[in-house]
């Protein structure tokens, strides 16, 4: 597989380096940022830009202003934040093309910082405009691309503005991503222990395929498991489920049944009566094994299913969890997803891989998050990655 180049690999010093960041970071009802991972995940790109002496230019996208500029979906607030962090002052340009971006890059000395303001501010972003990603390139001489989170979408900050420079390379964080996300799951060192949650087998069903050829276990949770279940021929009561997707997980147990992979599926469940997802609530619950009745759905495995995941995440050299166990939102059905955050984390010998989205939030949540190998920022993006789909932001890079 050919090595995709780096910041590592090109001379940036007294360069202008266009470096597309995610700082799409959440904010609390009086607009502080309420959570800088993503910020703190890009400072080493940054700070190694700086050492280098480039005129560094940050590029990020922030919520969704559909096209149009909106005030509450300014990344100024960011700046302050990244200030926090760095040595250097950090310049805010209010557009991210035309005159008042050109002027501000053109104020910017070696080893100065520019934020521009939100990519998606302009409806030419997400449309991957060339001539929008023409602009773009024109404030630059090097594009970086740190945003992993944003490599499986083709715009114009991602993709697009890579055709009219000649130097475009990967960060530090976009190289971390595709080494755990690619190296380490394509060539694991064995067993590897994939496990997958989450609600639906349509979301995860080429995952699901592709990673059986890899896998020497499999264990299937969260809302998905109770399609398993329907093609065991077993009864879901009210459980969410896709019946018309019992034929995915069928396919999926033959295959795994062929290729010798050990599949682990819940043998209990907990239950409940009422599941108020909108305030955070349960009614009565209960745990079962074997069928749901009417009128109860699963809602997180149970005891007995716990004791079994764990068992196989011990004897586990690699581990890739991607999708919570149950409904971990809600306390009262927190316990199988906090359980196998634990039990990866204690699984001190493995290389344990937290593959985006709702795993790295249960990851966070449960504690433990310090102890695993890697956490992907990548939501969407870590799942078409390891579907082994080719990601336009990581596409279009200089390879070696």
């Amino acid at each position: 597989m050919a090595r995709t180049k780096t910041v590592n690999d090109v001379n940036l010093a007294g360069k202008r380096v266009f470096v597309r960041v995610d700082f799409n970071v959440p904010f609390d009802e009086k607009g502080n940022v309420s959570d800088d991972t993503r910020v703190v995940e890009s400072l080493p790109t940054i700070k190694h830009l700086l050492a280098q002496g480039a005129k560094v230019i940050l590029a990020s996208h922030l919520g969704r202003p559909k096209g149009k500029r909106d005030p509450k979906q300014s990344l100024k607030p960011v700046a302050a934040v990244l200030a926090k962090y760095l040595t250097v002052p950090i310049a805010f340009a209010d557009d991210c093309i035309g005159g008042s971006a050109e002027a501000a890059v053109a104020a910017l000395k070696n080893g100065e910082v520019l934020l521009l303001e939100n990519v998606r501010f302009y409806a030419e972003e997400e449309k991957n405009d060339p001539v929008f990603a023409k602009k773009l390139a024109q404030l630059a001489d090097v594009f970086v691309n740190d945003a992993f989170g944003s490599a499986h979408r083709a715009h114009a900050s991602t993709a697009g503005i890579a055709d009219h420079l000649p130097s475009k390379v990967a960060g530090f964080l976009m190289q971390k991503e595709l080494a755990f996300l690619g190296e380490k799951t394509a060539n694991p060192v064995h067993p590897f222990c994939v496990i997958l949650g989450g609600a639906k087998v349509s979301d995860k069903i080429k995952v699901i395929d592709t990673l059986l050829d890899k896998a020497d276990s499999m264990i299937i949770g969260g809302a998905m498991a109770y399609t398993f279940a329907l093609a065991a021929g077993k009864k879901v009561g009210k459980s969410l489920t896709e019946p018309d997707k019992v034929y995915l997980a069928e396919s999926a147990i033959a295959k795994a049944k062929a290729r010798g992979v050990k599949l682990l599926l819940p043998v209990d469940n907990l239950i409940t009566d009422k599941l108020d997802f909108a305030n955070a609530q349960v009614g009565e619950t209960k745990v079962v094994e074997g069928d749901i009745p009417d009128g109860w759905e699963g809602v997180d495995i149970g005891p007995k299913s716990i004791e079994l995941f764990n068992a196989e995440i011990a004897k586990a050299k690699t581990i890739l969890w991607n999708g919570p166990m149950g409904v971990f939102e809600i306390k009262a059905c927190a316990q199988g997803t906090f359980a196998m955050a634990k039990a990866i984390a204690e699984n001190t010998g493995s290389i344990s891989i937290i593959g985006g989205g709702d795993s790295v939030k249960a990851m966070k949540k449960s504690g433990h998050a310090a102890k695993v190998s890697f956490i992907s920022t990548g939501g969407g993006a870590s799942l078409e990655f390891l579907e082994g789909k080719i990601l336009p932001g990581v596409a279009c890079l200089e390879v070696i």
